[in-house]
């Protein structure tokens, strides 16, 4: 390290003590005094204008901390505190914030009365955990015991401060009923779980957002028929289901690898190259299809000559879909997404248990 002496003939400059907790504390309080007015349900909106003149209007704790551009070390921890609060929970974003600067503020007044820092952390730790004790004995109740009147509220609540607060009643309850239909049992010890992650939110354009609805004992995706040949709708028989192909790969036609070099004495041998590379593909297809699978969704592409292999067979295609969509979509179903059809011997074959089940799918 270099003497004290050389860091200031270099340019630099040593801050420490009273003047950097100081400063900290009141860069925190600026960024808390920003939002502090848009806190609650009748909190003020803020118009934020960025460089290129975007305009964006909210009252999002969050969202206007994610705007500012902060470089003070201590301020970027409450932004970063938010957009923490904002990813796990979704609420809370302005209220963290500002407990935040108000605890950092109460704790410098009493470093200014003499107590030393540690004591005043080891007294938030012990605040900490009475306050957790307390929620956990007097205030906190199993979800299994609310009524959908109390779910209402507390969703009502969070959406006070978005965008559609003034269509909040539907909201909340689609909201509500969303998380009900994820319920699941642990089999293990019987624990209820909501999984939020198994909630699919497929944003559409074309209608007001009161034409939004919950699609239950369904999945919906962002996908079209890949030719109009197919069939719109296929129902499940009687006594069986639809299975559902899940791919994560081109289905094109097979195309000789890059550095492939093949010389062709007769010319009559580059058409049977051409129909042995289609034959490949048809090949491919034949494997999907003969595992029963009626439906086929995949992230990448699929050609013509797919697809007339396809509509031959009657199946329903989609293409470029999300991968993601396609990871719920496998876990609802009980299928696996297919990354390749190459087995250990080198061959293609295609698993029939990858495929999953549905009862009908059709295009809306």
């Amino acid at each position: 390290m270099l003497p004290y002496d050389v860091i200031q003939f270099l340019g630099g400059q040593r801050e420490s003590g009273d003047d950097v907790r100081i400063g900290n504390v009141t860069a925190a309080i600026a960024v808390a005094n920003i939002v502090k007015s848009s806190l609650g349900p009748v909190g003020l909106d803020k118009m934020l204008v960025d460089d290129i003149g975007d305009v964006t209007i909210t009252n999002d704790g969050a969202t206007i901390l994610a705007h500012l551009e902060v470089e003070h070390p201590a301020a970027r921890l409450l932004v970063d505190l938010a957009q923490l609060q904002d990813k796990e929970v979704g609420d809370g974003t302005t209220s963290v914030v500002l407990i935040a600067a108000e605890l950092l503020r109460r704790g410098n007044d009493l470093v200014k009365n003499g107590l030393h820092p540690t004591t005043i952390l080891a007294g938030y730790r012990a605040a900490l955990k009475a306050a957790v004790a307390y929620i956990k004995s007097s205030i906190m109740l199993p979800v299994s015991d609310l009524s959908d009147d109390h779910l209402m509220q507390a969703a009502l609540t969070s959406m006070s401060s978005k965008i559609s607060g003034k269509e909040g009643d539907f909201f909340a309850k689609l909201a509500v009923n969303a998380v009900k239909s994820v319920k699941t049992t642990s089999l293990a010890d019987g624990k209820v779980k909501y999984p939020l992650s198994a909630i699919h939110i497929l944003k559409a354009h074309g209608k007001s957002s009161l034409d939004s609805y919950l699609m239950e004992s369904g999945f919906a995706l962002n996908a079209t028929r890949a030719a109009q040949g197919m069939p719109t709708c296929i129902e499940a028989p009687t006594d069986g289901v639809v299975k559902i192909a899940m791919l994560d790969m081109n289905l094109q036609r097979h195309r000789m690898a890059m550095g492939v070099t093949i010389q062709v004495t007769d010319p009559a041998e580059v058409e049977n190259i051409k129909k042995r590379e289609m034959d490949i593909t048809k090949e491919k297809i034949q494997k999907i299809l003969e595992t029963g699978a009626k439906v086929i969704l995949t992230t990448k592409g699929i050609d013509d000559l797919c697809m007339k292999y396809f509509v031959e067979a009657g199946a329903l295609c989609a293409r470029r879909c999300n991968k993601d969509d396609l990871k719920r979509l496998a876990k609802a179903t009980g299928g696996k997404v297919v990354v390749t059809m190459a087995d250990m011997e080198g061959d293609e074959s295609f698993d029939a248990e990858s495929l999953g089940n549905c009862s009908a799918a059709r295009e809306v």
